[in-house]
């Protein structure tokens, strides 16, 4: 079966053309790619499909086998792979998620997709929607007993659950030990993925990523843009503004129109193949 890895300021993933290639089990397929070790080593995979809603369709799991609804950075990754592979010459392409319908801007330069900006929709702030198990309709700085732990958490869905923990500085954290333990908290009924936030600026932050199903990240594009609503709602943050994340960097804007806009780079790293035997 053929692949293309890509990633998206290092939020890395396993590409399969299922215009070409048909696959079976993809939450199984998905815990071998993933193993960095014993398969090919990546964030997840992610099957490009045709759709009846959308000129593409986008489908992606996780490490663990579990189907994600959206992420950002394997978006932008798709934009570049439908065009650079002349599955379409547009630059303005229409991708059916789990999380809906996303609309992109290609950029390209000199015949290849470089920057891709996904509008990523509306925030989803209600409780119960994202979803948070918590008398609040809204959780907006809110102090949650994580136990040892205190944090004043910021829940906010970009097509997937997000809680954004501000911080003073972000390199200290046990990333590896807090984040599993808030991704599973007993308010999260659909797990969570989690962001601790330092701001360096109105207009700029530093970030660490922990993603359900998958541990610490080099990136993630809905968490980024979840940052910035939670940064604007808590008055930190302008609506536009530069996120650092450790794959490198993405530009989000919260425009008035309620609609959040990410924009950053998509890379292909290598094409392959491998036995389904």
């Amino acid at each position: 079966m053929e692949f293309t890895k890509m990633h998206g300021i290092g939020n890395d993933y396993v590409y399969i053309n299922c215009f070409k290639e048909s696959v079976k089990c993809p939450g199984e397929l998905a815990k071998w790619v993933s193993d960095r070790h014993k398969g090919i080593g990546s964030d997840g995979l992610v099957l490009i499909m045709p759709s009846d809603k959308a000129d593409f369709r986008m489908r992606m799991f996780n490490p663990d086998g579990s189907e994600s609804q959206m992420c950002g950075n394997a978006a932008r990754c798709v934009g570049k792979y439908v065009y650079d592979n002349g599955l379409t010459d547009k630059t303005s392409i229409s991708l059916e998620t789990k999380a809906g319908i996303k609309h992109l801007l290609l950029f390209p330069e000199k015949g290849k997709i470089k920057t891709v900006c996904v509008d990523m929709g509306e925030p989803v702030l209600r409780s119960s929607d994202i979803p948070v198990i918590h008398d609040e309709e809204r959780l907006i700085d809110c102090l949650v007993d994580f136990s040892p732990e205190q944090y004043r958490i910021t829940c906010v869905s970009m097509g997937n659950p997000h809680t954004i923990i501000f911080v003073e500085s972000t390199e200290e954290l046990a990333l590896e030990t807090i984040g599993k333990k808030i991704e599973s908290f007993r308010l999260f009924p659909e797990r969570t993925n989690v962001e601790f936030v330092e701001i360096l600026s109105p207009h700029e932050a530093r970030v660490r990523v922990w993603e359900r199903g998958t541990g610490e990240t080099q990136a993630c594009g809905t968490g980024a843009c979840a940052v910035v609503v939670a940064g604007v709602l808590t008055g930190r943050l302008e609506r536009k503004a530069t996120i650092n994340l450790p794959g490198g960097e993405l530009l989000i804007e919260w425009r008035n129109d309620n609609h959040v806009y990410m924009t950053g780079d998509a890379v292909t790293v290598y094409t392959g193949c491998f036995s389904t035997d």
